[in-house]
């Protein structure tokens, strides 16, 4: 179990564990997860850190087969301007190693903002925790679990 899949169990949510056999050489480890799970990559979305121009972090959650847009994200967090956060802090603040981090049983709580797309699906892919492991749950779970604001975030 990792902090993840504990917090989903805690929270007595429906969700189901997907695990895959993660390769070191993969380049994104959405589309990874998407490809060896067989699932469209508009359901599985990444979990990104950013830094706010006072260098104060957020939770940005954006389908895999879209990019971040920083202006919209810095908009909806109410900054002036937001960069992608040091990949050691991201690691810090939420106690994953990158392509690993899960939005659920982060070490630190931070805001968190998710793309609007993730209504669309009646359930969504997001990371256990650890490289090759997935968790499937519904949009409603993920957005009150993290407290998260919906907004159009994807570019």
């Amino acid at each position: 179990m990792t902090p993840a899949t504990k917090v989903a169990k805690k929270a007595g949510i429906d969700f189901k564990i997907h695990e895959y056999s993660h390769d070191s050489n993969a380049s994104s480890y959405g589309e990874e997860a998407a490809a060896l799970l067989g699932i469209e990559t508009s359901r599985v979305f990444k979990t990104l850190l950013v830094a706010s121009n006072e260098n104060k972090l957020a939770v940005a959650i954006v389908p895999v087969n879209g990019q971040l847009g920083l202006k919209a994200t810095a908009k909806a967090l109410g900054a002036k301007k937001v960069a992608m956060a040091n990949p050691n802090e991201a690691e810090k603040a939420t106690g994953y190693v990158l392509g690993g981090i899960s939005p659920l049983g982060q070490k630190k709580r931070l805001p968190f903002i998710i793309d609007k797309s993730i209504n669309n699906f009646e359930t969504v892919f997001v990371s256990g925790g650890r490289r090759g492991l997935e968790i499937e749950l519904s949009p409603i779970d993920l957005i009150r679990l993290c407290s998260a604001k919906c907004e159009e975030i994807k570019a």
